[in-house]
């Protein structure tokens, strides 16, 4: 059986693969290119990463620890579905540590940290208004991952990254509708501009705007 999703698969060529294949796998769930459901049969994902089955094995388990992935009773590892109360949840963890992180951003980024915040989201309007949703996910997921790394949060990012790589397959359904909210401007547009002006309440305040009207619809795709 090959992996339902490969696009993502990038084959690994260097020393430490179960770490390599770890981190691409991770960064796989935290972009939303896995769904809920996708099914990782060890040996068809190992021969597409170019690498035996104990580090692939490995590094799949590992994900299963930290339950990013789940196990059945016969050992078939795939991505777990969200419930609607751990969604929830979640959210509203992120809306804490990220609404934090927000805040401090705006008391201590550097203009040039700022303008690269900024210019995530520029390229994830030009990958959104191409259609090119998969793109544009990852972009949204790097934007809310780099607000912790500029407010200069290591511990936030350590913990916001986890709680991604959590809700990040439900992502994959976030353009099934079409396009988001056609909000004016955007929220990421009003964290940017809080921060710029030193506004911590504001940056606080728009992020959450973001995350709960920009998730919204992924209620949908949650299990009671």
């Amino acid at each position: 059986m090959e992996p339902a999703t490969s696009e993502w698969i990038k084959p690994i060529q260097r020393q430490n693969l179960s770490e390599l294949a770890y981190t691409n796998l991770r960064e796989a769930l935290m972009e939303g290119r896995m769904k809920p459901g996708d099914e990782l049969p060890l040996r068809p994902i190992s021969k597409s990463f170019g690498i035996s089955a104990t580090p692939m094995r490995e590094a799949l388990l590992r994900l299963v620890t930290e339950h990013a992935l789940e196990m059945d009773g016969r050992g078939r590892i795939s991505v777990p579905h969200l419930t609607r109360a751990t969604l929830i949840e979640v959210r509203k963890i992120r809306g804490f540590l990220e609404g934090n992180a927000a805040r401090q951003a705006a008391l201590t980024a550097t203009p040039e940290a700022v303008d690269e915040l900024e210019q995530v989201h520029v390229d994830l309007v030009v990958a959104q208004d191409a259609g090119e949703f998969s793109r544009a996910i990852g972009l949204n997921t790097k934007f809310h991952l780099k607000l912790c790394e500029i407010a200069g949060l290591p511990v936030s990012y350590e913990v916001v990254s986890n709680l991604w790589v959590r809700c990040g397959p439900l992502l994959s359904h976030l353009y099934d509708g079409g396009l988001p909210p056609n909000w004016d401007p955007h929220p990421h547009v009003r964290i940017v501009t809080a921060i710029r002006n030193k506004d911590p309440d504001g940056a606080y305040e728009a992020l959450n705007m973001d995350i709960e009207g920009g998730g919204a619809g992924l209620l949908a795709h949650v299990r009671d």
